[in-house]
């Protein structure tokens, strides 16, 4: 028996200096914690997991949080709750997937990708680098977090629209697909 409780010890040390010496180990699947607790978006109800790369992460001073797929997502939970003061707004580094200051994030607005909830994407990124290479590739501009949001509540009116007309054709599309089926 005493034998089996120092074999035990001995794994556990051995996984625990793996994930405190390695980082990476740890943080490889940091991003698991908040989409376990939050799967969906709030207001969308898109799957987070699905856009890890794209997710936000709002925790108020009161201890409540909201988690959304997206810049967008999220501009509409801050206009919502505007009495409500964040302590921390954190966003999706696009290339790692894990979450950073969003106020610190270096911010693409623009550009060839499509984005999440909106034509004119935005993107957020912990290095510059990344960033910069981003631009390099799929085009768009460089912005600060203030600028990113700004984007987004400007976006928000034509992004809601084509949200809500994307919706009107996959509802056509099913009852279509519904009385095809009904048919046979």
């Amino acid at each position: 028996m005493k034998r089996i409780g120092k074999l035990f010890c001995l794994a556990l040390s051995l996984v625990m200096s793996i994930v405190v010496f390695n980082p990476g180990v740890g943080a490889a699947s940091g991003h698991e914690h908040d989409i376990a607790a939050h799967k969906s978006c709030q207001y969308c109800g898109m799957d987070r997991e699905k856009f890890a790369h794209s997710r936000m992460l709002i925790e108020f001073e009161d201890g409540t949080s909201v988690a959304t797929c997206s810049l967008h997502c999220a501009a509409v939970d801050l206009a919502n709750n505007i009495d409500k003061t964040p302590k921390s707004i954190k966003v999706a580094d696009y290339a790692t997937k894990q979450l950073t200051d969003a106020e610190k994030a270096y911010w693409v607005v623009g550009g060839s990708k499509q984005g999440v909830m909106t034509r004119n994407a935005k993107w957020a990124f912990a290095a510059k680098e990344r960033a910069e290479a981003f631009v390099k590739e799929n085009g768009g501009k460089l912005a600060s977090f203030d600028e990113a949001i700004k984007a987004a509540y400007e976006d928000m009116y034509t992004d809601t629209k084509m949200i809500r007309d994307k919706r009107k054709q996959m509802k056509m599309k099913k009852e279509e697909q519904k009385g095809n089926d009904m048919k046979h």
